[in-house]
């Protein structure tokens, strides 16, 4: 007979509750801004590494493309990501900042760095960058 299920032990609970909590936190500084987590991390992504298509920008997030298009769309929308069609294939479209959205992401870019900095006061600096370095590894291409 199964022993019965316990919260404690499971990974995804922990990981989602965690999460949440996180996310929270992070979105509270964002909100001063305007833009979520998941808009922040989209610019952000953008910043570094602009001119990506629909294809490399949800595999950098790890996202799937429903979700990331509902992201992206209120980014458009206000004028924070232009897209263009790629010079390979006129059917593809590559993302990247506008003027306006480099000035949003310089905004909320300090706004994410007072939540870095209020989680590390909470977590620890030396154990949030061991948690980083375990979370990013699986997500990492094998």
């Amino acid at each position: 007979m199964n022993r019965p299920l316990s919260y404690d032990e499971c990974n995804c609970f922990a990981l989602r509750q965690a999460s949440r909590f996180v996310t929270q936190l992070y979105e509270r500084h964002l909100a001063e801004v305007g833009v979520t987590a998941a808009q922040f991390t989209i610019l952000a992504k953008l910043a570094r590494r602009p001119n990506l298509t629909m294809v490399e920008l949800a595999d950098a997030m790890v996202m799937d493309r429903t979700t990331l298009v509902r992201a992206l769309k209120p980014l458009q929308r206000d004028g924070f990501i232009a897209s263009d069609s790629a010079e390979h294939d006129t059917r593809t479209y590559v993302f990247s900042l506008t003027e306006s959205g480099e000035r949003v992401f310089d905004e909320a870019a300090a706004a994410w760095r007072a939540a870095q900095e209020e989680f590390e006061a909470k977590f620890g600096k030396s154990r949030a960058k061991l948690l980083r370095k375990e979370l990013f590894s699986l997500t990492e291409a094998e």
